[in-house]
C-alpha cells in the first residue's frame, strides 16, 4: 500500500469514529423528555469514551492484537479503561461537581461497565474496516499473483513453439526441400502475431482462428503428403474475444503426436466452431500403439495450457483428454461470455 493510499484510509476511518462520536451525542441529546440538549459534563464521557477507544485501535491493536501479543493487549486495554475512568471522575466528580468518591475501586468497575459498550462499538468498527482493508489487499496480491503466473506461462509458449518448428525447418534444410522458404515465411507471420499481437489478456476471437489457420497450413507444409488431415473451423467470431494462444497447443499435438510414433496412415481431424458464445475445440489424431502413449499427456504445453485455462476461465470450460485404441481425442469447451472488449 501506498503513502497516499495509506493517508486516505486513516483519514476515512477516522472521520467515521467522529461520525459514530457525533451520533451518540445526537443520542443523548434526543434521549430526554424536554426539548433536546446537551450539557458540558455530558459530552465529557462519550469524549474520554472516544479517546480510550483511539488509543486501542491506533495503538493496542496495531502493537500487540495483530501481532498475537494477546496478554499485553488484554493488560493494555484495562490500562487505557480505568485510565479513562478515572479521568472522569477526577475532571467530573472532583473538578465539576467538587464531589470526591469514596469508594475507588466501585466507581472504576462501574464506569468500566458504562466505558465499555462505547469502546467496543468503535473498536469493533476499526475491526471491521481493517479487515476489509487485509481483504482487499489479499484480493489485490491475488491479482498480482496471477498475472505474474499468467504472464511466466505465456512466455514459456514462444520458446516451446520456437524448439518444435525450428527442429522441423531444419530437418527440411537438410534436405534442401523446396517448401523450406515457404516455412521460414509462415513462421515469420506466426511469429509477427505472437509478439505483437498477443501483449494483452485478450485478443479478438478473429485473430486467435486467423493464427489457428496460418498454423495449421504450416504444419501441413511440413508434414506434406503423409496424412490425412482434416479441418473445420466454423462460426460468428465478430465481438468475441479470448485468452491468445490458449488453443493452439492441442492443434500442435495432434501433428506432433502422430508424426512422432507414425510414418503412414497418419489422420487427424481438427474442428473449431463458435455457437453464441460457447467455443467448442475436437482435436483427435492416430498414433502408434508401439510408441511411448505416456508421453501423450505430459509435457510443458499441455500443462501449460491447463494452467491457463483454470487461471483465466475458472468454472467456465470443459476440458476431457482421452487416449485408447490409438486415437488420441481432446474436447474443448469454453464459455467466452465475460469477456469483453
Amino acid at each position: 500500500m501506498d503513502y497516499r493510499t495509506f493517508i486516505s484510509n486513516r483519514a476515512t476511518e477516522l472521520w467515521l469514529q467522529l461520525g459514530i462520536f457525533v451520533l451518540l451525542l445526537l443520542i443523548k441529546a434526543f434521549s430526554k423528555d424536554s426539548s433536546p440538549h446537551l450539557h458540558f459534563f455530558e459530552i465529557v464521557p462519550t469524549a474520554l469514551q472516544l479517546g480510550v477507544a483511539l488509543g486501542v485501535n491506533y495503538w493496542l491493536l496495531s502493537r500487540f492484537f495483530y501481532p498475537k501479543k494477546y496478554l499485553p493487549f488484554l493488560l493494555g486495554l484495562v490500562v487505557l479503561l480505568i485510565g479513562g475512568v478515572v479521568l472522569k471522575e477526577i475532571f467530573l466528580e472532583g473538578l465539576f461537581f467538587r464531589n470526591i468518591p469514596n469508594d475507588w475501586l466501585a466507581d472504576i468497575v462501574d464506569g468500566i461497565r458504562h466505558f465499555s459498550p462505547s469502546v467496543l462499538l468503535f473498536v469493533g468498527i476499526k475491526l471491521a474496516l481493517d479487515a476489509r482493508q487485509r481483504q482487499t489487499e489479499v484480493e489485490r496480491l491475488k491479482a498480482v499473483v496471477t498475472e505474474s503466473e499468467l504472464q511466466f506461462l505465456k512466455s514459456q509458449i514462444n520458446p516451446h513453439f520456437l524448439f518444435n518448428n525450428l527442429n522441423n525447418l531444419y530437418a527440411h534444410s537438410l534436405n534442401n526441400s523446396p517448401k523450406t522458404s515457404d516455412i521460414i515465411l509462415q513462421l515469420s507471420s506466426l511469429m509477427r502475431y505472437m509478439l505483437h499481437d498477443c501483449k494483452e489478456k485478450f485478443v479478438a476471437l478473429e485473430k486467435e482462428f486467423h493464427y489457428l489457420r496460418d498454423f495449421i497450413d504450416l504444419q501441413q507444409l511440413q508434414i506434406e503428403n503423409k496424412a490425412q488431415i482434416e479441418v473445420k473451423i466454423q462460426g460468428e467470431t465478430a465481438d468475441k474475444y479470448i485468452a491468445p494462444l490458449i488453443l493452439v497447443t492441442f492443434v500442435e499435438n495432434s501433428f506432433k503426436h502422430s508424426m512422432s510414433s507414425q510414418t503412414k496412415e497418419i489422420k487427424i481431424k481438427i474442428e473449431l466452431t463458435v455457437e453464441d458464445h460457447l467455443l467448442r475445440l475436437y482435436c483427435a489424431n492416430t498414433f502408434s500403439n508401439n510408441s511411448n502413449v505416456e508421453q501423450l499427456s505430459h509435457g510443458i504445453g499441455l500443462e501449460n495450457v491447463q494452467s491457463r485455462l483454470d487461471l483465466l476461465y475458472p468454472d467456465a470450460h470443459l476440458l476431457n483428454i482421452t487416449c485408447k485404441q490409438g486415437l488420441y481425442e481432446v474436447k474443448l469447451e469454453m464459455d467466452l461470455s465475460n469477456v469483453k472488449s
